[in-house]
């Protein structure tokens, strides 16, 4: 039976054969900028705030929000996340994947041409949000498997603000994943990520809490005797992802968004993250 990783990277290679994209160009490379957070955390705000500030640089900008809910299969999770149509969580998340991947080879042209790609969520929601469901066959590694291939972000931004918070802010509970506990779940999971902490490299002890019968504890801090071969697998998250403090003001928050993403885009432009787009692996 073929594996969900092999068939994540046979469609990276029919959505973009060309593993070298931008080789052959003088045009420095955009780079990949994403805004993840919590519901109500302000991202939309913020990225919105952050497209402006590149237009006001003479920067060429793109912003791009997922879900896209314009596609077909956006209407589909459209629907989902109203609450109008109910699916299997293996079918949801591979939706959501899909939605990614429709714009896959958009965001390689544009990073190749160099136009810097602002993304309101990316492949972090989708892994984390489905992992956050706590379904035992629905791990971070299962989740993570479909994104294999996807041009990888150059900086990931987590909007951090605590879920209590979020709820205070208008338009709480509109859609299926606004509640305190799903939140709370996601925002335990994006630090994780940001720490290196995540608990999928961790095989947990027969019995122990978590484990939903997958041997894969859902966070906490890996210890010398329960590691195992796949403690690399989201190092890539670990060193894209910086965690803002979304709690402060607007005009606050976006100064210190943007202290981060100016010397990131600028280390792209000087090709120090690499002159061609790289990928999720």
């Amino acid at each position: 039976m073929t594996s969900i990783t092999e068939l994540a990277t046979a469609a990276s290679a029919l959505v973009s054969p060309d593993t070298t994209l931008g080789a052959g160009s003088n045009v420095a490379r955009g780079a990949l900028i994403v805004l993840e957070g919590l519901d109500r955390s302000g991202k939309t705000t913020q990225v919105k705030l952050l497209e402006q500030r590149f237009v006001e640089f003479g920067k060429k900008v793109r912003l791009m929000r997922f879900p896209d809910r314009t596609t077909p299969i956006g209407q589909m999770i459209d629907g989902y996340l109203k609450g109008q149509v109910a699916m299997d969580d293996h079918v949801i998340h591979l939706l959501f994947s899909a939605n990614r991947w429709e714009a896959a080879a958009t965001i390689n042209s544009l990073l190749s041409a160099g136009v810097t790609v602002l993304c309101d969520r990316y492949y972090y929601s989708g892994v984390v949000y489905s992992a956050a469901k706590q379904n035992p066959s629905l791990t971070l590694s299962w989740a993570r498997a479909t994104e294999i291939g996807l041009p990888r972000p150059d900086l990931v931004l987590f909007m951090d603000l605590d879920e209590t918070q979020a709820k205070a802010r208008g338009g709480w509970g509109g859609e299926v994943y606004e509640r305190h506990e799903m939140q709370r779940r996601v925002r335990e999971l994006f630090w994780g990520l940001s720490m290196g902490k995540i608990g999928t490299t961790v095989v947990a002890p027969q019995g122990q809490a978590g484990s939903a019968g997958s041997g894969e504890v859902a966070i906490g801090p890996p210890t010398p005797d329960n590691l195992t071969g796949v403690e690399q697998r989201f190092r890539q998250e670990e060193e894209d992802l910086h965690v803002i403090d979304a709690s402060p003001t607007v005009e606050e928050v976006a100064e210190e968004i943007w202290k981060v993403v100016r010397p990131r885009v600028e280390s792209v432009e000087r090709g120090e993250l690499g002159a061609v787009v790289r990928r999720v692996s």
